[in-house]
């Protein structure tokens, strides 16, 4: 279970207190990826959890920013290409830019993934065809050996 903390508990700021957070080791259950990971896409400036002394705190915000780095990094962006998304994030404006960057990148993304997928499935079929010709071979050869 995720121990969320009130910011009240955990920092000082009282402009926070509203705020929840996350301490790393339950940020790290919850998507499945290691401290180390989490550690590395802060040092890349990709979240940035508060402090408490050693303690990592992950806010509303920071849980935000790792879905969307872990749903591009499935889909296939790098995480340049994650950080460029986020940074054109406008919390006073209508998000235009980032939304116009978001499509292109996925765009372009899926015609990529669809020419992989035409590859691994002429790959598939390639060696599906070898398999039959192979067992084939097999069944010829092991019949000829018991006559």
């Amino acid at each position: 279970m995720m121990n969320m903390m009130p910011a009240s508990e955990s920092v000082a700021n009282t402009a926070d207190v509203a705020e929840t957070y996350i301490r790393i080791g339950d940020m790290a259950n919850l998507f499945g990826v290691t401290l180390r990971t989490l550690r590395f896409y802060e040092d890349k400036g990709l979240i940035s959890p508060k402090r408490e002394g050693n303690t990592r705190l992950y806010s509303r915000r920071d849980v935000s920013r790792l879905k969307l780095i872990m749903l591009g990094r499935k889909v296939g962006f790098s995480l340049r290409e994650v950080k460029q998304i986020m940074d054109l994030y406008d919390p006073e404006g209508r998000n235009i830019k980032q939304l116009r960057t978001l499509i292109d990148k996925s765009e372009r993304q899926m015609v990529k993934l669809e020419k992989q997928r035409e590859a691994i499935e002429e790959a598939m079929s390639d060696l599906q065809n070898a398999l039959d010709d192979w067992r084939s071979v097999l069944a010829s050869r092991m019949q000829a050996q018991a006559a």
